[in-house]
Formats: C-alpha cells, structure tokens, sequence
C-alpha cells in the first residue's frame, strides 16, 4: 500500500537526486562536497521515512528506508554513506520505544538536523579503546581527543562519540558541531568514498554541560544485534553502486561507444557482447537490490518481538544481513567491473570518472569483511550458533 508521506518525501528529493547524479564525477575529481544539495535532502525530512506518524514521522517500513538509501546511494553513494549516522539513529527512534533520550533525537530529526559519531580512533590498542578522555570540571565536563572515521561530519549539526573518565567508565557524549573546541578536518584519504567527509574530529577542551553526556547504553535486549541495520545500510550502499554502474553503462553505450572493428553491428548498443555486458550488470545490480530490500522485511517484522521468540527471528535476520552483505558486495564489485567491458580504452577516459563506482564498492566493502559475514551465516545454518552480538552482523 502506498504512504502519501513517503511518496512525498521521494518525489520532493527526486530533483535533488538528480543533480547530486550529474554532478557527481566532476566532484569526486576536484573534491567538491555537495553542501547545498545535502541540506536540501535534510530539509525534505528525508530521514523521517521509517517513523511511525504519531512520533512525527512519516511513517513507512524498513523497506522503505531501505529503498530510499539505495535511490540516494545510486545517484551519490558518498552522499547515502555521509547520512548513515542520521539514519541509524532514526532506526533506533523507530525501532526502540524506550531509547533513552529518544524524545531529544525525535526533535532533532524533526528540524531536519543531521548527525554524526564514530567511537573509533587512530591512537592503538583495540577497536573500540576509547584513548579520548573526558573528566569532571565543576558542574560540567571536559572532553579531549581525536576521533576518525567520522562519516558525515562536515555535514552534521551534532556529534557523537566515546571518552574514558577519570574512573574507567567509557561514557558518551553528543555535542553540537558549531562548540568551541570543536575541529572537524577535511582529511580522510582513502581510494574511494572520497567526499563521505569521514576524516578526523579534533576535540580540544570542549565542554559539555546536562544531558550532552551519558552513560554508554548497555541495556541487554532480547534481540540482541543492534547492528543489523547498520550493516544493511552498507549494503544498501552497494546495492546503489551496482545501479550506478548500469546506468553508466548503458549511458555509454548508447551515447559514447563505438562497434569494436570485428563487430558486425552498425552501433555498439546492437552488439551482442554489449548487450551480453549489460544484461550481466543488470543482474548484478537487481540481485543486490532484491536482496537488500528483502533483509530489510526481515528487519521489519521482529520489531516489538520478544523473549525467546523475539531472539530467535533476530538472529536469523541477523544472518540474511550478513548473507545479504556477501551478496550486494560482490555484485557492486563485479558490476563496476564489467562496466569497463561495455567500452574500448575510451571508457577509461578519468574525465568520464566511471572507475569511481569501483573504488566506491572496494573502499565501502572494507567496513567490515564479508568473509566473516559468510562464515557466521555457515555456522548458523550447519550448527545453530548464533551470529555474534559485536555490531558486526
């Protein structure tokens, strides 16, 4: 059944998407964050689908999320990773009734504002050491320390992140970006997802007064694997990759490319091998999609579950996201692959940027290696085991 909400949301961004779409080759190339066009997906509420009408949603599935980032991620899959941490925490809105400060984050989604926060650091030890610290200053506190892989934080209003106090506790703490003490840096350098604005959050001296720190959420849930839809997001992400590389594709071929010598067509979209090309990432491009859109129902139906019953769906949900992880992976890797088949060594051309939807896939693929999503989805179905709780799956 159609939601009026989420039609309007769609067709509202629809323009935005569009320029985001021809704009996106040329941006990646001179480094040029889309600011404006962000701030007009926030604008649009965008990340109000998935949010029952009675908390000020627009109401609308897991699917629809679901589908919405795939849209996004297939004009600008830069853009869909920089607004992950505004969606995650409009999952957990969505998702969890009795969210601590789940009335502060509703408000803040309603005005349109947009999040980021990362617990990860460059400074050694383990993943998930929190070497930022922060300690009492009279009725306040004071944070210090670095912050990397802060995906969207050029773009965000409020960060969030980790810090150890004086006495062992690892706390939280949100804080808006414009605080002073507050550096957000340019410097995230990886082949690809280049304009994610994931680089470093300097926090000199910064204070943070109430509610702005808490203790971590450790609550123990019946459905414990709060990183399912974390894990689909990046899914949904590749999914959006193997739908860009089709459509450049099928761009080229019918607006670039010329018949290989020994073809016996008249023009390169009537060559069988070409066709052949593209009905391959076609394929690959559905596949990820399907699969991505059906975890996503997965998703959808164990929420308000519990118990022993509530556990049991989450879990296996848990593993069709981690197969759906190996699925959308390895199809925007291959499908960015054959695009470059559809084309002699003009296609190649770094003017044209089209080896973007590669580096994009490789650079997202390696948040978390599919092989570990294979290898728990194989113990569940041979053994039962449950997939780990790590936020990984």
């Amino acid at each position: 059944m159609s939601n009026e909400r989420v039609d309007g949301i769609r067709a509202a961004v629809e323009p935005v998407l569009d320029r985001l779409r021809k704009s996106a080759a040329e941006r990646e190339r001179d480094r040029v964050h889309p600011y404006d066009d962000v701030r007009a997906l926030a604008q649009e509420r965008i990340t109000l689908i998935g949010i029952a009408v009675e908390d000020g949603g627009a109401g609308g599935t897991v699917r629809d999320v679901a589908d919405l980032i795939i849209a996004v991620a297939r004009a600008d899959s830069n853009v869909a990773q920089a607004l992950r941490s505004t969606f995650l925490s409009a999952n957990q809105v969505a998702s969890h009734p009795d969210l601590p400060g789940r009335a502060v984050i509703l408000r803040r989604l309603r005005n349109g504002d947009l999040f980021a926060g990362t617990a990860n650091e460059r400074s050694g030890g383990p993943g998930g050491v929190a070497n930022t610290r922060i300690r009492r200053d009279g009725d306040g506190w004071v944070v210090n320390g670095e912050k990397y892989y802060s995906t969207g934080g050029l773009y965000a209003s409020w960060f969030t992140g980790t810090a150890t106090a004086e006495d062992g506790r690892v706390l939280s703490f949100t804080v808006p970006v414009d605080r002073p003490g507050v550096h957000r840096l340019d410097d995230f350098d990886a082949v690809g997802q280049r304009l994610t604005a994931s680089g470093t959050t300097r926090l000199v001296d910064v204070r943070l007064v109430g509610d702005e720190v808490v203790a971590r959420d450790n609550v123990r849930r019946d459905t414990p694997w709060p990183g399912s839809f974390a894990q689909l997001y990046l899914a949904a992400v590749q999914a959006g990759i193997a739908a860009a590389a089709l459509d450049d594709a099928a761009w080229f071929v019918r607006e670039r490319a010329r018949p290989i010598k020994h073809s016996t067509a008249a023009r390169s979209a009537d060559d069988p091998y070409v066709r052949q090309t593209v009905g391959d990432i076609a394929a690959r491009a559905h596949a990820a999609r399907s699969v991505v859109l059906l975890a996503a129902e997965a998703l959808h139906e164990i929420r308000g579950l519990s118990g022993a019953r509530g556990r049991a769906a989450a879990a296996a949900a848990a593993v069709t996201v981690a197969q759906t992880g190996v699925i959308a992976i390895e199809s925007a890797l291959r499908a960015a692959e054959l695009l470059f088949d559809v084309g002699g060594a003009s296609i190649t051309d770094r003017g044209l940027g089209l080896d973007r939807h590669w580096r994009n896939a490789r650079t997202a693929a390696n948040h978390n290696p599919r092989q570990w999503k294979a290898a728990a989805a194989g113990a569940f179905h041979l053994t039962g085991e449950d997939p780990p709780t790590t936020g990984l799956f």
